[in-house]
């Protein structure tokens, strides 16, 4: 908005020409985003309290952990609405309105978001974890996921290629299977965010490293002459991605205000399945999924972690770890909550740091 009505006015003062460069809008979008969440945050609890949005920890074949989370039953959930609205506020003031790299994201944002919503919403009619089906919010990512994917393969100037990091001229042609690709990237990175968000801040604490990280490989794609000496992809306006990601930092750090131990807030799936989703599209777009692996690796692992254990105790009998995901394996292991949380972070700090490494070791 700022974009289509402040730099037309850069005849009448030049100030106004600041307005058209993406490094000014990434700022003030990380920094509105980040205000929104820290100013309409204690309004949204309260109403989510008034609404009686409690978190419902209980699990099946879960009594183990029950002890950690007493205290979490007075805590509102949904807390994604608040990290939803911060994200879609921001890109509509600093964002370009023309571009499909700001509607596209949104647009995955909500649907992602809604999905989450649903499922929460469930939880607290029904008073019990039991939400939506995994098959019914499979189905409604594998719809999005369709979508995008059949959109940018009949884009005859998007590529389909899989970049590999690490290695200049490793290109793998997907052709037709693009978008199934598309629907794996889309749906994997949200339910593996999704998985994460079992403790006080961790989620979105990694996911501010990774989002952080996607803004500069946004900007460099969006950069030809950058992404030309760098030796990526040049996707022409996906330079505008950046503002995007920068306003996925400043939510996650702003709802962390809230939400680090002890939280006072939950984002609950309306936000863990949302703010996957968005990484998993900002890495289709800017041709860097196989770096999303890297930059992401918390959340993957955390996946796998789950994987691995149902995969070992349906064949053997056995688990692989005391609970999964992995975060519950390390607080049955004895470690605090916060200590767990804050390692996790120093890894997802230096996960992104080696992601960006990537950049020139190809």
């Amino acid at each position: 908005m700022f974009y289509h009505f402040l730099f037309p006015l850069r005849e009448q003062w030049f100030f106004f020409n600041l307005f058209k460069y993406i490094t000014l809008r990434t700022v003030g979008a990380s920094v509105t985003a980040f205000l929104v969440c820290v100013v309409l945050g204690p309004w949204i609890t309260k109403l989510l309290s008034r609404l009686d949005a409690r978190t419902h920890v209980s699990r099946e074949h879960a009594s183990q952990i029950h002890t950690f989370y007493a205290a979490k039953k007075t805590v509102p959930t949904m807390g994604g609405v608040l990290i939803l609205l911060s994200l879609v506020s921001s890109n509509l003031l600093w964002g370009n309105l023309s571009s499909r790299y700001l509607w596209w994201p949104l647009g995955v944002v909500v649907w992602f978001g809604a999905i989450g919503f649903v499922d929460d919403w469930m939880k607290l009619k029904s008073a019990s974890s039991r939400g939506l089906s995994g098959r019914i919010k499979f189905f409604g990512q594998l719809i999005l996921g369709v979508v995008v994917g059949g959109c940018l393969y009949l884009d005859p100037e998007f590529s389909k290629n899989l970049y590999v990091p690490f290695f200049k001229n490793t290109v793998i042609t997907l052709g037709i299977w693009f978008v199934p690709f598309v629907v794996l990237v889309l749906s994997g990175s949200s339910n593996a965010l999704n998985l994460t968000d079992g403790l006080d801040g961790l989620a979105v604490g990694c996911l501010s490293f990774a989002a952080g990280a996607f803004s500069i490989l946004s900007y460099i794609a969006g950069r030809s002459d950058f992404a030309f000496y760098l030796g990526m992809p040049h996707i022409s306006g996906a330079g505008e991605l950046t503002v995007f990601c920068a306003s996925l930092v400043g939510a996650s750090i702003g709802f962390l205000w809230y939400n680090a131990y002890p939280a006072t807030i939950m984002m609950g799936d309306t936000g863990s399945l949302s703010l996957g989703g968005a990484l998993g599209f900002v890495a289709i777009m800017i041709k860097n999924e196989l770096t999303l692996l890297i930059v992401g690796g918390v959340f993957v692992w955390e996946a796998c972690s789950v994987m691995i254990q149902v995969v070992s105790f349906r064949l053997f009998k056995r688990r692989v770890f005391l609970m999964s995901p992995f975060h519950h394996h390390l607080q049955l292991k004895g470690w605090p909550e916060s200590k767990v949380t804050i390692r996790l972070w120093i890894v997802a700090f230096i996960l992104a740091l080696i992601g960006l490494g990537t950049i020139k070791l190809r």
